[in-house]
């Protein structure tokens, strides 16, 4: 379907296509055995300036756009859904320094990571606190014109690789969730450690910890946006990065598709190939159709930020949970249909399906998505 996309990200889109296709799709199976983060493929990816399309051209990037890098993400993800959604979480915390940031702390980051010599990691999760952000424990307490973080952070993706962290902490706990407040924390501040690295069914190729903050001292210039904004800075993100794990499930479901398309053409059964059978041709019939759909519905998401619209919880909700429940379908079909096969590692759709089920988790359950998508329609 032609989604009238511009000269720049149709070269954006060209250029991320080409690079899958030729470095990654042929890794994507050692990747998920070795379960470890492809560098190599970062410095190629910094290298040709992938990470510039999430910077402003102020400091260094080329693109202001949601759209381009939901681009970006969707065709990483089509690849490998961990690349993909690494790529997505470093966009999305980046995006939190754009939006929220002072000038100081736009020109100390944003060139790095334009570059990609400084990676991101957005640490909101927490052993109790998931879905329900307000109940965050991390406790940050003003001492010495700074502020000393106490508290876990768990399930944090690119945790161990990331040189700046983006910390929702608690500072008045008798404010409850006007009391948050968001932190810029860096490598190596005394106190910040990385703690377990999670053994994963799927995305295997990102790494997501535990983030442990024991005493550690951070200055009031760390302080992203006002104190007291955290929640609203939690919010304002997760309206951007759900349609991001939703470009991330849409990646995963196309070459879900692909290969099945492929597989059905080439295997043969009772004398012709099985896209002969109807049956098969219904199965792909309705892939096909539900990626659109998500598609559209993703795409539509991404326009709606980047022209400014004021309510994007509801777009970005829907977007999240149409494309993810599509993509867990679609990718549990792919494997129906290479029948025996698909359940063996040789072929990569059980990878695929493996990956797609953690996108309906993150970012908010999918049961969390319909509850704030009834929430506005009932107001």
């Amino acid at each position: 379907m032609n989604y009238y996309l511009t000269e720049t990200e149709e070269m954006v889109k060209g250029l991320f296509s080409e690079y899958v296709d030729k470095r990654i799709i042929p890794l994507r199976a050692e990747l998920d055995e070795k379960d470890v983060f492809p560098e190599e493929l970062f410095k190629e990816m910094a290298a040709q300036d992938f990470f510039r399309i999430m910077i402003p051209e102020e400091y260094g990037g080329m693109s202001d756009s949601i759209m381009v890098s939901t681009l970006g993400i969707e065709e990483l993800s089509r690849g490998d859904g961990g690349i993909g959604v690494t790529f997505a979480a470093h966009t999305i915390t980046s995006k939190g320094i754009v939006l929220y940031g002072n000038e100081e702390q736009k020109k100390k980051y944003l060139p790095g990571i334009a570059d990609g010599k400084l990676f991101t990691a957005f640490a909101l999760t927490e052993p109790g606190a998931g879905s329900d952000a307000a109940a965050i424990k991390t406790r940050a307490v003003k001492k010495n014109g700074g502020y000393v973080i106490n508290g876990t952070k768990q399930f944090i993706t690119s945790g161990e690789i990331a040189d700046i962290c983006l910390v929702i902490a608690n500072t008045d706990p008798d404010k409850g969730y006007k009391g948050l407040t968001a932190f810029i924390v860096e490598k190596g501040t005394p106190g910040f450690s990385v703690g377990k690295k999670e053994d994963k069914m799927g995305i295997r190729s990102s790494v997501t910890n535990e983030l442990i903050f024991d005493d550690c001292e951070v200055p009031e210039a760390n302080i992203l946006g006002e104190l007291g904004q955290g929640f609203y800075i939690a919010l304002g993100l997760l309206d951007r990065s759900r349609i991001g794990i939703g470009a991330q499930a849409l990646g995963i479901a196309q070459a879900a598709l692909d290969e099945s398309i492929n597989y059905s053409k080439m295997r043969e059964q009772f004398g012709k190939s099985i896209s002969a059978f109807q049956g098969i041709q219904f199965m792909l019939a309705d892939m096909g159709t539900s990626i659109e759909a998500a598609r559209a519905l993703i795409y539509q998401a991404s326009r709606n930020v980047d022209s400014g619209e004021k309510n994007l919880t509801t777009g970005s909700a829907m977007a999240k949970l149409y494309a993810t429940d599509m993509a867990m379908q679609v990718t549990t079909d792919a494997v129906q249909i290479f029948g025996g096969y698909g359940y063996m590692k040789e072929y990569p759709v059980e990878k695929m399906m493996r990956d797609a089920k953690v996108t309906q988790i993150y970012e908010g359950t999918n049961q969390i998505q319909r509850i704030v998508i009834a929430s506005k329609l009932l107001k």
